[in-house]
């Protein structure tokens, strides 16, 4: 199975849901999505994800100084994006439960 598309699939929620966590800017997002396991997400994916939310109203965003170079744009998340947030969460918890169920062996069986 390609990890890649299951991730490509659902980058959104997983964008939203380590947003609705605490704000965050580009790589600092990439950095916590790596943490969680999603350790293959590429950087240019998340940058565009990132703005599609924002275009959508999933997001919010503002600039912050860094100590460390230029300026960082910080994204929270909406309202809108709490519901999406919410619905993605639903729509997984369904999806995963019924995956598992046919992906489960059975002991004895023979094919």
């Amino acid at each position: 199975m390609d990890r890649s598309q299951l991730l490509r699939g659902t980058l959104d929620a997983a964008t939203l849901a380590v947003i609705a966590e605490h704000d965050g800017y580009g790589y600092d997002v990439v950095r916590r999505l790596r943490a969680a396991g999603l350790g293959d997400v590429g950087d240019a994916s998340v940058y565009g994800t990132l703005r599609r939310l924002y275009r959508a109203g999933a997001l919010t965003s503002y600039v912050m100084p860094s100590d460390e170079g230029p300026h960082r744009r910080y994204y929270g998340i909406t309202e809108r994006g709490h519901e999406q947030l919410a619905e993605a969460r639903a729509i997984w918890a369904d999806f995963s439960l019924a995956l598992s169920n046919l992906l489960k062996t059975d002991v004895g069986v023979t094919v």
